[in-house]
């Protein structure tokens, strides 16, 4: 239950909200305001990291069956059935219009789009469904989609080899450090006040799997300097999406956690 919280509300519009969301039995956080609020503005770099991943020559079945295996309870293509690529679409540019430095635009989904592979409600995307909406991979259907794709995208930027045989636990690090990424983002423009914020919205509003402790726990028992160091290489080879944020690479070169942050006092919550 997100609380979007602005500058002219006066506090007891607050307080009075937090009450409503206990008397509705859900937990709140307070957010500020920026494109996507909290969960949706870090988590937009999970389904362009997964596309990527597809240009690259990876299988976008793998790539679910890894996040699965990593605790979501599906992964990126499934989840885009779900939701609708028309919606994600449509989502999405807000993201590309306000952050255009730092996202990856595939060519991959609207091609499902202009093939009318919508997701559940069409009764195809990445997957296909019967009339029970159960979900069937269908590599045949999509895999000129794909090829189209990858030969549109020409990735890597820096004509280095197109890395093969990547693992379970290579395929989430490169979808989830930039994830983490951009919660180090939200943490610097003061959108949360403190980074459980964003854990709690992440396992109750994505997903994320609980027992991993939050999308910015998670970063930090894997550690701030090997997020950094692998999003620079990624960064060359496939683009902004995947740069370091300053306050990610000051917490690296600090030997700061992601929950403590940098030491830097300019950094003001904007609630």
């Amino acid at each position: 239950f997100k609380i979007i919280r602005t500058e002219k509300p006066p506090p007891q519009i607050l307080v009075d909200t937090l009450g409503l969301s206990k008397q509705i039995k859900k937990t709140p956080v307070v957010v500020g305001n920026c494109t996507g609020f909290a969960v949706n503005r870090v988590f937009f770099p999970y389904t362009m990291s997964a596309t990527v991943l597809v240009d690259i020559g990876c299988d976008p079945y793998a790539i679910d069956r890894a996040i699965t295996m990593f605790g979501m309870p599906m992964g990126p293509f499934r989840l885009g059935d779900l939701v609708g690529h028309d919606v994600g679409v449509h989502v999405g540019q807000n993201f590309i219009d306000d952050f255009p430095n730092r996202v990856y635009q595939s060519p991959l989904i609207p091609s499902l789009l202009a093939s009318k592979r919508l997701g559940e409600k069409s009764g195809a995307g990445f997957y296909k469904y019967d009339k029970s909406r159960k979900a069937t991979p269908d590599p045949d259907g999509v895999a000129p989609l794909i090829a189209q794709s990858r030969a549109q995208s020409r990735l890597p930027l820096d004509g280095s080899p197109v890395p093969a045989g990547l693992s379970p636990e290579d395929i989430a690090e490169m979808i989830f450090f930039p994830v983490v990424n951009e919660a180090c983002r939200v943490l610097a423009e003061g959108i949360v006040v403190k980074s459980s914020d964003i854990d709690t919205a992440a396992i109750l509003g994505m997903g994320f799997p609980a027992f991993r402790g939050g999308i910015v726990h998670w970063g930090d028992s894997v550690g701030p300097a090997v997020i950094a160091n692998k999003l620079r290489g990624w960064a060359t080879k496939y683009g902004g999406l995947y740069q370091p944020c300053p306050y990610l690479e000051n917490c690296a070169i600090q030997g700061r956690t992601l929950a403590q942050g940098p030491i830097d006092t300019s950094i003001k919550a904007r609630l």
